[in-house]
């Protein structure tokens, strides 16, 4: 008989930054407690300051279940939102972002979770965990909503100028994540750029094209702004300046067709009448496009994962930067990024393709 099936199964364990974000710790341990709630496979750890996550979860009177699996680490120190990200990685090393940092380096984590500053999270993390063998610079990547469900986008803001070798390496790492993480086989690639024809874009853009094509990559060639939203392509890459100006776009124009439709909505008695009567689209529109759904940017590249949570998150978008920790966890997303990065490699060295001078 088999002794493993007698022993006790082996946790998923998660560190939060608790402290970090425009709404503090109150937040995290909502959205903790409720991961805890819907997943009995996973474990939180949760850092920051001690007594005050201990006050939290008091008022809150969590069952014994779920603080079995709720350890606390404490931290001294919080990264403000507005600090740089040299005086962060200097000056605060026993904040609650450094603390959950280095539980995934030693081990005791298989990723962490923070909705802190995003310079100070990428630097830190980029110097306790390192990048993988083969990848450069760590990418920012993030599902956003398309025609076809969502679109898998990086880089979309860790590196403002990227060389088309670190082009390709976003290509591998996104269409890993799209194949573990979200299950599609052969996810399409395609390049950010200003046309579709081969002659359009800049050196670094077109040098990145010859090396995709050259590899096992499902390429589908250059993809124009609008063609992220139409379901084109399930992965697009660009280097972090474009990706962050387009993210950037993307979240106002939403903003400003929410309130053009709020207020022809409320413009007379019979437009109001209309959205009465159009309430239930409304809301099922809004359910399809809320920000919450997608809140959950992974930094790709590291040799770990570290999962940023937008600032101003709730509970509910808080959790689901949670769930894509432990998701991308179970499915050993840096392992799998390196595996990949090696066969496409070998492939471009069969095919006598070598990588550009940077």
């Amino acid at each position: 008989m088999n002794s493993d099936l007698h022993q006790p199964q082996r946790l998923l364990s998660i560190a939060v930054d608790a402290m970090s974000g425009d709404h503090g710790h109150e937040v995290a341990v909502n959205a903790a407690l409720s991961c805890l709630m819907e997943n009995s496979e996973l474990r939180l750890i949760l850092v920051g300051d001690e007594s005050a996550l201990e006050s939290a979860l008091r008022q809150r009177k969590p069952a014994a279940g779920l603080m079995e699996r709720l350890r606390l680490q404490h931290a001294s120190e919080v990264v403000g939102m507005d600090e740089s990200p040299s005086k962060a990685l200097r000056g605060k090393k026993d904040s609650s972002m450094r603390v959950a940092i280095n539980l995934v380096k030693a081990g005791d984590a298989k990723a962490c979770v923070s909705a802190g500053n995003t310079g100070a999270l990428m630097a830190t993390a980029k110097f306790v965990l390192k990048t993988l063998p083969g990848i450069d610079r760590p990418a920012i990547l993030a599902a956003i909503p398309a025609a076809n469900g969502h679109t898998h986008m990086l880089d979309l803001g860790a590196n403002a100028e990227c060389s088309a070798e670190q082009l390709f390496q976003f290509a591998v790492m996104g269409s890993v994540v799209a194949n573990v993480v979200h299950g599609l086989e052969r996810p399409r690639v395609g390049l950010l750029n200003i046309g579709s024809e081969e002659i359009k874009g800049n050196e670094a853009v077109r040098q990145a094209a010859a090396l995709i094509s050259a590899t096992d990559i499902n390429y589908r060639g250059f993809i124009e702004g609008d063609g992220i939203f139409l379901g084109e392509c399930d992965v697009v890459v660009c280097d972090g300046f474009t990706g962050n100006v387009a993210l950037k776009t993307t979240e106002g124009a939403a903003r400003l067709i929410r309130n053009f439709m709020r207020e022809e909505f409320e413009r007379n008695w019979l437009t109001k009448a209309a959205g009465l009567a159009s309430m239930l689209v409304l809301k099922a529109l809004g359910k399809r496009l809320d920000p919450r759904r997608y809140n959950g940017a992974s930094f790709v590249g590291l040799n770990g994962i570290v999962i940023k949570s937008h600032g101003s998150a709730d509970p509910v978008a808080f959790a689901n930067a949670i769930k894509v920790a432990a998701l991308e966890a179970e499915m050993d997303v840096p392992n799998r990024i390196s595996e990949m990065l090696a066969h496409e490699l070998n492939v471009r060295a069969e095919q006598g393709e070598v990588p550009p001078a940077a």
